[in-house]
């Protein structure tokens, strides 16, 4: 918007359209959710009138993340939140392979308070692909060369349904 503010359509249309890419991506439907959709955005440094071509790779510590859900898309979480975004969000785009922790500094103990997260350099350059032609061929050759996290949960809750057969 002209005057600085924030533009509830383009927020919106923005949100979506990452709600769109981490279901096309295969995460769960736990992590289709808006704090998803923003904590992908602000990994990439999106802003709602970005394009999609101008994501970056900034590290991002979880508090920044919600300041940037604050300043840029008016979705204020409070600060007890963290926590959630860390468990709920973060963790499961760190086993998907979508972000990476503590680039900068990879012996840096994950439950310290100074932990950074970045997007994934080949997630990078597919997230900043899409809305293009090349969209779709991109997306088949990430997801080739990635076991998607739906898949990946699936086959634990199979694995913990296997019986145990024999004389113990």
């Amino acid at each position: 918007m002209a005057d600085g503010g924030i533009d509830p359509i383009k927020t919106r249309q923005r949100i979506e359209q990452a709600l769109s890419i981490l279901n096309e991506l295969g995460l769960p439907r736990a992590q289709l959710n808006e704090r998803s959709a923003l904590t992908l955005l602000a990994l990439l440094g999106l802003k709602p009138h970005d394009e999609w071509a101008d994501a970056s790779e900034p590290l991002c510590g979880i508090t920044l993340m919600m300041d940037f859900f604050r300043n840029h898309y008016g979705k204020e979480y409070k600060p007890n939140t963290r926590e959630t975004v860390r468990r709920q969000t973060v963790h499961q785009f760190l086993d998907a392979g979508l972000i990476v922790a503590n680039p900068d500094r990879p012996d840096r103990p994950v439950n310290s308070p100074k932990a950074v997260y970045q997007i994934e350099t080949s997630a990078l350059s597919l997230l900043r692909s899409f809305g293009r032609k090349s969209w779709n061929k991109n997306l088949a050759t990430y997801l080739s060369s990635i076991e998607t996290l739906k898949k990946k949960y699936a086959q634990e809750r199979e694995m913990t349904r296997i019986p145990i057969l024999g004389p113990y």
